[in-house]
């Protein structure tokens, strides 16, 4: 099988069991987005939602939390993993808002991952999901999945999968494809235990004919 006709069958098959797919994270503007983004990360999605709505009722936007204390924003996300480190993040995020974006988003993944609390990943999940623009975030949930459908070889860093992914899925699906490995990670190619037997990528999946392919070997 080419990689091509293993992309073709993998977008096919998300596209037609999942085609209204977006973020779990639960926003209502592209402010709400970067803070439950910065406060998802190694922390779930459920967490983050149960956090935002008290956080974002008093600091609803970037001039009013560039005016808050590091100390209030921990008080309201304490129960999020790393909350000392996000509090600090959230704080001067907001303030570089102000300072350089004029309290605006920026679009740019590149001017992005200029705000504290922003990498590479993050940049990109905004970019695509408010401004749909062609990137592909990897967090460890894409970076294995692809690796284990075989859409990635050999990539060693997220970056590495970023750009094959890039490269190999369509400009228009980009902003879909994103959502569907991240889903498919989390519910079906988990990390520990993969629910190989209910997915339907399993016809052509590397991951589940090199699992067979062994077990086939230890009982002979």
């Amino acid at each position: 099988m080419t990689q091509k006709e293993r992309y073709a069958l993998t977008l096919n098959y998300f596209s037609a069991t999942n085609p209204i797919v977006g973020t779990e994270l639960e926003y209502n503007d592209p402010f709400g987005l970067i803070v439950s983004v910065i406060l998802s990360a190694q922390c779930t999605d459920k967490r983050v939602n149960l956090i935002t709505p008290a956080l974002l009722e008093r600091y609803p936007d970037a001039e009013s939390m560039a005016k808050a204390d590091q100390s209030d924003i921990f008080s309201y996300i304490k129960s999020c993993s790393y909350p000392n480190n996000k509090a600090k993040h959230l704080c001067g995020m907001s303030k570089m808002l102000v300072d350089e974006f004029k309290g605006q988003i920026p679009s740019d993944p590149v001017l992005l991952q200029k705000l504290p609390g922003v990498g590479r990943k993050t940049a990109n999940v905004i970019a695509s999901v408010i401004f749909r623009k062609p990137v592909m975030a990897v967090d460890t949930h894409v970076f294995r999945v692809s690796a284990r459908i075989g859409l990635t070889r050999n990539a060693r860093t997220p970056k590495d999968a970023e750009e094959q992914l890039t490269r190999n899925i369509p400009v228009e699906m980009m902003h879909n494809a994103h959502h569907w490995l991240i889903l498919h990670g989390r519910y079906v190619c988990k990390a520990r235990n993969p629910m190989c037997s209910e997915c339907g990528l399993s016809g052509f999946c590397k991951y589940f004919k090199d699992q067979t392919t062994r077990n086939k070997n230890i009982n002979r």
